[in-house]
């Protein structure tokens, strides 16, 4: 499946053009409904193409309202914050990234389309109630696994379950490593997008004085 072939705005296209051919996982995402806006649970190795799920999610519904991009660490912010800044510059939709720790309202975020928040973050902005959450219609969640975090966890759980009490937005669960998948997506009301490819095989072995043995 050829990205130039999705229903996807053109500054979407023009900016993956090294990159025309979708992966394994981002094809079975597409046939999944990902841009019916059904929530989908991704499962896949590292550098399969998981972000690029999200950022079709989030590129298909900017037009009617906002996304948000939840992750765990504020390094990670930093880097999506730049990615999407990137791929939104040339056009009217603004991208803002927000991982502070002083509990607000933070009222500054209604003006933005695009909010890749921390999930400390989301927990203060929802126990604020504010006004634009009725906006938002996609949520992504990256490293969704940490729901079995002990520290994390409780408060992504609480976050998720709130989402879905209150606007049930799409919401997108990216992770490499999760044990129980078919059990995490009945509960996200998800469907559950796994595929095993990546780009580089992986291998496993044995190195002993210099010395490598595959199996």
């Amino acid at each position: 499946m050829l990205i130039k072939e999705l229903h996807l705005p053109n500054y979407f296209k023009e900016h993956y053009t090294k990159f025309p051919t979708l992966t394994p996982i981002q094809e079975k995402a597409v046939k999944a409904n990902l841009l019916k806006e059904e929530s989908l649970l991704i499962c896949a190795p590292t550098a399969s193409g998981k972000t690029l799920v999200a950022t079709m999610a989030i590129t298909n519904v900017l037009k009617e309202g906002k996304a948000i991009y939840l992750v765990p660490l504020k390094a990670l912010a930093n880097e999506k914050f730049k990615e999407y800044q990137n791929l939104l510059e040339n056009t009217n939709y603004k991208v803002v990234q927000s991982t502070g720790d002083i509990d607000s309202e933070s009222s500054y975020l209604a003006n933005y389309d695009l909010l890749i928040l921390t999930t400390e973050k989301l927990d203060s902005l929802l126990r604020h109630r504010i006004s634009w959450i009725n906006e938002v219609k996609t949520v992504v969640i990256d490293e969704i696994h940490l729901l079995n975090d002990p520290s994390r966890g409780p408060t992504l759980e609480i976050i998720i379950t709130l989402l879905k009490q209150l606007i049930k937005p799409q919401i997108i669960g990216l992770s490499a490593t999760i044990g129980n998948p078919e059990e995490l997506a009945a509960w996200l009301g998800a469907k559950l997008v796994q595929d095993n490819w990546r780009p580089v095989e992986l291998k496993q072995g044995i190195n002993l004085e210099g010395n490598t043995t595959f199996y």
